[in-house]
Parts: C-alpha cells; structure tokens; sequence
C-alpha cells in the first residue's frame, strides 16, 4: 500500500478507506472520564485541556500527550481505556507507533555509518547484492533515508480496511513486499524527486540486517532503544497483541443502513510495516528517544546532520533521514508522524529542544484522508 505525501503538520501514510465490514457492533460512547494531567510553567495548558475535553468521541477514544523542553512541561491524557468497561485511558499505555519507527531504523542506520560499517553515498545494490533489478540505477543509502530512491510501494493485502481487516492475522514478510515493489520497476531516477513510502526503510531493515549479521530487531535495541533508555519500547514481529499495558484502538465502520459501528482493531500482525512502522511504544520513551537523539547521545555530530538536512534542488522536499522539517508559528520543528489502525502518533521537536511533543491518539481513522480533529487540537495547543 502506498502512503500518500503530506504537507500538513504530523501526518503521514494515509489512504481513502472503503469501509464495508460485517456488523460488528461497538458499545456507545460513555461519557468522558476527565482528563489528568499535570503541568508546570510554559505550554498553553488551557489550550491543551481542552483539546482533550470530550473524549471518547466519535473522532477519537482516547489520547495521551506529552509537551516538554526547556519553556516547561504539560502531560495530560483522556477517554477511555476500552469502549465495553468506559474506564479511564492508562497514560502511561502502550500502542502502535506507526512510522515513528523510521526515526528508530534512521538512527541505527547512521551509528552503523559513523562506525563505519555503511557508507551513505554507496549503493544499497553493493550491500544487497540482487535485491534489485538491472532496471534500477544505483541507490545510495542516503536516498534510502531521505526518499529519493526512485523505488515504488510494495504491495499489502490491499486498500480497503475490510480486505486489510480479513488479513489481520495474517503474515507477509519484509522480502515479500520488496520483491513486489521491485518487480513494478522504478518510478523516477534515484535523487529526481521525493515520495515518502514504506519501502524505503523496509529496504533499510534488510540492510542493517545484511551488515551486521544480526536481526533488525535486535540492532535497533542495541544501537538505540537501550541507549535512549526506552525500557517500555519493542517490535512485535507477527505477534498480533500488544504486550503490556494498552489502551483499545477502534477503526469506524459505516454500516450498510447508514449507522457507525467501532471494530476493535487492537490485535493486528503488523510484520509487514517492519522497520518502516512496526514498533510499539509509549509517549515517555518517545520523549526519551527524540531528547537524547537530538542532544547527540545516539547519533555522532557528522552523521546526526543527516536527520536535519532536507535534500536541495527538490522541489517540495520535506524529508531528511526519519524526520520531516515543518515550520509552524514562527518556529522549525522536526517531526514524525505515524499511523495504524486505531492509532494516530506523532513526535515534534525543535532543534533546540525549547518544546518538544508526542501524542498518541486512538484514531477511529487512524489512515483516514484527513488529520484527524483531536491530533489537530492537539497540535494547535501544543506549538502555539
């Protein structure tokens, strides 16, 4: 499936659904448990109270924020735990973190540059030697990281939520959805243009893996989860639950006379998004990761400049290695957003860490076409 480009503030990888499952019926939204949060001088907090006020709600059923840096701290978390028992959100829970797990895969990609063991200006054909066809030009690394390969989506199991939803425990491998974006051919000639897709950083776990000897998994734990202290971080490979404590995701589902039902969407195989989207996380280590990345604590000064440098020349490009550049109030910041069903997530940071922010909400349109309402509130309150 191929994610569609965004210009706008925390958001990536999404598509038109057609949503046409069976009737599987959701409670009603209870009424909303309040909001907890606590706070000290700096971010809006009114502002930030009442873009959680109302939860559940039809857009969302839970969110938990956290905004830091040096102007002060606001944490703050509503809705519900699940929609059967309406029990309060757990803000400290764990949920799917989409692509934010590109900043994971970018990181461990640059600490193998700085030990010298990837070279970003060399081609990915001479480390996977046959992953691609003699119809492809040579593909840096670094095109890799910033999304200038050329190199077109790989398949999924379709769409639609409902073919998607059919599949949810099923399990497609990382080299299955490479091998069927190879044989597509190239979009456009690698550093032309840039197109934000999947595949990219799919291609990048099979790298990490080819020069090291050793699992995606457990060289991303190694080079970066561990030394940012994400004791709360893992990839769950196709285990389709969330291990530990986790709030319910949802998926909206109209119905065939008209009304909406809410799927539970929380147990999903999720191998396919692999290095490019299948982490499981928590707001706190989120903060974790993004502080003690941007202080210099994973990546090394030279190779760190990649996760801060767009590619010039590129009419449009937003993109460096994991991150995106947004300007927003006067302010740059360097973000990454992601998106599973159920599960809306975003990271935010200046450079200077004068405000940071994650959030994760339980998107009932986690991969809907539009930003969803309470990631917008959120946001708005958050930067300003």
């Amino acid at each position: 499936m191929r994610p569609r480009h965004r210009t706008t503030a925390v958001l990536t990888t999404s598509l038109v659904l057609a949503l046409a499952a069976g009737p599987l019926a959701a409670p009603a939204f209870a009424a909303s448990p309040a909001a907890v949060a606590r706070e000290t001088a700096g971010p809006d907090a009114v502002a930030l109270r009442a873009a959680l006020a109302g939860l559940p709600d039809a857009d969302a059923t839970a969110a938990l924020v956290r905004v830091g840096g040096t102007d002060g701290i606001w944490r703050g978390s509503a809705g519900v735990h699940d929609l059967a028992s309406g029990a309060a959100a757990d803000p400290d829970a764990r949920f799917r973190a989409g692509s934010t797990t590109k900043i994971v895969t970018a990181a461990t990609v640059l600490r193998l540059a700085a030990q010298r063991k990837v070279d970003l200006d060399t081609a990915v054909q001479n480390y996977l030697p046959g992953l691609l066809t003699k119809a492809f030009e040579p593909v840096s690394v670094r095109q890799l990281l910033n999304h200038t390969s050329g190199i077109q989506a790989g398949d999924g199991f379709g769409d639609a939520f409902a073919d998607q939803y059919a599949h949810r425990f099923d399990t497609l491998t990382p080299k299955e959805v490479v091998a069927s974006a190879v044989a597509k051919g190239p979009e456009f000639r690698p550093g032309e243009r840039q197109d934000y897709l999947n595949i990219n950083y799919t291609i990048l776990g099979l790298l990490i893996e080819k020069v090291t000897g050793h699992s995606y998994a457990s060289e991303a734990t190694r080079l970066v989860l561990r030394p940012a202290g994400m004791r709360d971080t893992y990839f769950p490979g196709s285990d389709p639950r969330i291990r530990g404590p986790h709030n319910h995701g949802y998926q909206a589902v109209q119905q065939a006379d008209g009304t909406t039902e809410f799927v539970d969407v929380t147990d999903w195989n999720q191998s396919d998004r692999w290095a490019a989207g299948d982490m499981i996380s928590t707001t706190a280590d989120l903060e974790r990761l993004i502080t003690a990345l941007f202080r210099g604590r994973i990546v090394p000064g030279p190779q760190l400049k990649e996760m801060f440098t767009v590619p010039a020349g590129i009419e449009g490009a937003s993109y460096s290695a994991g991150l995106q550049r947004f300007e927003y109030g006067g302010r740059v910041y360097w973000l990454k957003s992601g998106a599973r069903y159920g599960y809306s997530t975003a990271v935010a940071a200046t450079r200077d860490l004068s405000r940071t922010l994650v959030f994760s909400v339980g998107a009932t349109d986690a991969k809907g076409d539009s930003m969803n309402a309470v990631a917008q509130r959120i946001v708005v309150a958050a930067l300003k």
